[in-house]
């Protein structure tokens, strides 16, 4: 990950952040930054040192306001297509990746930017952020993945209302709509994001892992088969060493070690 232009990787133990860093145009997505992202995303979701993700974009202004409109604007059909299931592959990766992703809004999320959001797993807000999908104004729709996604966290006639008109919605709305968790001064957004990723990485690895693997899943197939998929995980987990410790820890009144085995 050494050539990346676009994208900061930092460590705070077993926490990577990762930061969109573009902001002379307020973190916009444009080929190279997807591009990056997915490989970043490939890297260090096969990282065993990685327990969780925090996703950022730099600066004050903005998460990431979307896409790049001179980019877009060179599109034919045919690159259009390209160009969106390019956005979609990384997107899915992000939200299929093995570890939990935690979005940290500080400011703009608009666009491709919301996208980005939706495709990680657990969603924070500063006071500042800003969340819509404007691309109807442009003649366009969401194509990195908003209009399944946004239906799926917001419900049908919020999306729908959201998509149609294009209007954003500041943080406290986007809270009552349960887009994000929680809502906090932009001087404490990181440390609170880590706060929650860290109320997950203190469970087991391979459960939380399988936990992801069975939400996404079942959004995908018919309930019984989603059920039938959670009972295969169930048993799967059942021959680990993580829950005979989870298990032991519990019964002796102490706290887990997971070992991720």
């Amino acid at each position: 990950m050494s050539d990346l232009r676009y994208i900061r990787v930092e460590w705070d133990g077993e926490i990577a952040v990762v930061s969109v860093d573009r902001q002379d145009k307020l973190n916009a997505l444009n080929a190279d930054v997807i591009r990056e992202l997915g490989d970043v995303f490939t890297s260090l979701g096969s990282d065993s040192a990685v327990r969780a993700i925090v996703l950022t974009g730099a600066g004050e202004k903005a998460f990431v306001a979307g896409a790049d409109i001179g980019e877009l604007a060179r599109m034919d059909p045919v690159t259009a297509v390209r160009v969106s299931r390019d956005g979609q592959r990384v997107f899915q990766d992000i939200e299929r990746c093995p570890k939990p992703v935690v979005a940290a809004i500080g400011g703009y999320a608009l666009g491709g930017g919301l996208e980005l959001a939706l495709a990680c797993h657990l969603r924070i807000a500063s006071t500042r952020a800003r969340f819509g999908l404007p691309e109807v104004g442009l003649g366009i729709i969401p194509g990195y993945g908003g209009t399944v996604r946004l239906a799926r966290v917001v419900g049908l006639g919020r999306a729908i209302e959201m998509t149609l008109t294009g209007d954003p919605v500041d943080a406290p709305r986007a809270l009552a709509y349960g887009l994000v968790s929680s809502v906090v001064e932009g001087d404490v957004l990181m440390a609170e994001a880590k706060v929650l990723a860290r109320r997950v990485t203190k469970n087991g690895p391979l459960a939380v892992r399988m936990a992801l693997e069975s939400i996404y899943r079942g959004l995908d197939i018919a309930s019984v088969d989603a059920q039938e998929s959670e009972s295969a995980l169930f048993g799967l987990l059942a021959s680990t060493g993580d829950m005979k410790e989870g298990m032991q820890a519990f019964l002796e009144k102490r706290k887990p070690d997971f070992s991720g085995s």
